[in-house]
């Protein structure tokens, strides 16, 4: 008994070092905070003009173009970044002082210079290292920084994480970036190289959407809320200011990434993407339909929301219950004992499942991928068909991408999956942030789209057919009751009787973590 009496002990030393901490280093009051909304006349914009000769056609209804290609979903932001003249609304999770977060912090600024509102809102969590970068940016008149659920001890992080984990626990995961209340983009992706394919390490295979019409204030209106809502507090009040000669020093370096070889050598790469010229002439292929946005309530990162205000909670009546087919990907999937039951219950009525996410060879947060392994055989007896995105091998091979168009550029040194949809009976899909498992249900906030399109879900489910089989593993089960992996290679199939790519220790860390009760936190 002397372990558990001492585990009490630390735990209630933890707590009592929270609340002296709190105490010692609280958050800044919000007193005072400058308040700002979404500037809504901006129809007179150059944005505002061009959005107007496609919309003007197809009355109620959004413009949805997906961006599964890594350049392609880059360029887009720069073009909207650099076509906004009013405001720019950026909303991130993960936002990396890499070669891709640089250029566009530094497309933030040169807007910014152009006399563009920027309003930045970033969740803490992964900010560590960019204090600078964020003290720069908020400098300028026109910048204004906010970080969500912020870190008062700014080093070492971790000591902040465990005497102030309740709240620190929760972060922000939406993802937008919305250009002149007349276009946005939302989705799966973060800001750093391996969502961009501007790196020689992994590649996240991932999926946003660029919206314009009706929805795209939807996407405004949303963030103001988050903008304003108590866990949003301002830079300045959190980060040191830069002394003159520090912050130019800062300015230089963002100014200074385009030019050097990795920079002009991507940036060549993005000029060549087919999707910049459709873009800069006005022939992008948007698909027009109906557009729900779903979004938490911002009082979720208090623990405060109303669950009606939920998007977890509005999902499932959003999207309809399937009646043939249901397509579901994600790259962190922990189905949970309800989820496993309400899958296998669809399936056991005739609905045909297929599920795709990481393999454990694959996946970079395997500690998740403990939460969903314990699931697999209950879906497989159901009939859930399950795909495992294989690693760097697959990854080294011309394939096709989520969208359905050419993957070649997905190269490096190995995939991961990080997108996040649903389509149902190729009627409509969802894309977004929401990760299917019990973290986005629960703690982190998100955002997505429902999309009532039959020609964007009907995509998602051909795709799905091609490129699940061609990429990745499929799991099964043999007469004995055990899981074994099959694997194409051209006409060839190959089978593995234990997950492949991986070794006996890292099996072994999984099984022992899937056993441990922390489903909850994944």
């Amino acid at each position: 008994m002397r372990w558990l009496t001492g585990l009490i002990l630390c735990v209630l030393a933890l707590i009592a070092a929270g609340i002296i901490l709190r105490a010692a280093m609280p958050l800044p009051s919000l007193e005072g905070r400058t308040a700002s909304r979404l500037v809504a006349d901006t129809a007179d914009t150059r944005l505002g003009r061009g959005v107007a000769s496609l919309a003007d056609a197809h009355p109620d209804l959004s413009g949805i173009y997906l961006l599964a290609d890594a350049v392609d979903s880059f360029a887009a932001r720069v073009l909207l970044m650099r076509a906004a003249t009013r405001t720019i609304d950026v909303q991130y999770y993960i936002w990396h002082d890499d070669l891709t977060g640089t250029l566009l912090f530094d497309e933030l600024r040169a807007a910014a210079n152009r006399g563009v509102r920027v309003r930045l809102l970033l969740d803490d969590n992964n900010t560590a290292g960019l204090d600078p970068v964020i003290a720069a940016l908020d400098a300028h008149p026109n910048i204004e920084v906010r970080l969500f659920n912020p870190f008062t001890i700014r080093r070492p992080r971790l000591l902040a994480y465990l005497l102030d984990f309740p709240r620190l626990n929760r972060r922000m995961h939406n993802k937008s970036l919305t250009a002149d209340n007349q276009a946005t983009i939302i989705g799966g992706r973060n800001i750093g190289d391996e969502y961009f394919g501007a790196g020689q390490g992994a590649l996240f295979v991932d999926l946003d959407v660029l919206a314009i019409g009706p929805v795209v204030s939807g996407v405004s209106r949303d963030f103001d809320r988050y903008w304003a809502c108590a866990s949003a507090h301002p830079a300045a009040r959190i980060v040191q200011a830069l002394e003159p000669a520090r912050l130019e020093e800062v300015n230089a370096r963002l100014a200074a990434a385009a030019s050097t070889p990795r920079g002009r050598a991507y940036l060549e790469s993005v000029s060549a993407s087919p999707a910049v010229g459709q873009l800069l002439e006005g022939r992008l292929p948007f698909e027009w339909a109906p557009v729900r946005l779903l979004s938490d309530h911002p009082a979720k990162g208090l623990g405060r929301a109303p669950r009606d205000d939920l998007l977890f909670s509005s999902l499932a009546a959003s999207m309809g219950s399937p009646e043939r087919r249901l397509d579901l990907v994600s790259g962190y999937f922990v189905p949970t004992k309800a989820g496993t039951r309400t899958l296998a219950a669809m399936a056991e009525r005739g609905v045909d499942i297929w599920v795709l996410t990481n393999a454990l060879e694959a996946t970079d947060v395997p500690i998740v991928h403990a939460g969903y392994v314990k699931w697999r055989k209950p879906l497989l007896r159901a009939g859930v068909r399950i795909y495992e995105l294989r690693g760097a091998d697959a990854a080294a091979r011309p394939s096709r991408d989520m969208s359905g168009g050419s993957g070649s550029r997905l190269t490096g040194a190995g995939s991961a999956l990080h997108a996040k949809t649903i389509a149902i009976d190729g009627k409509r899909l969802f894309v977004g942030s929401f990760n299917f498992d019990p973290r986005s249900a629960n703690l982190n906030t998100e955002l997505g789209f429902v999309i009532d399109s039959p020609a964007l879900a009907r995509q998602v489910h051909r795709t799905f057919e091609r490129f699940a089989p061609e990429r990745s593993y499929e799991v099964r089960l043999d007469p004995g009751g055990r899981l074994f992996w099959t694997e194409r290679r051209g006409d060839e199939e190959i089978r593995h009787d234990r997950e492949p790519g991986t070794s006996f220790w890292q099996r072994t860390a999984v099984s022992a973590l899937s056993r441990l009760p922390i489903e909850w936190l994944l």
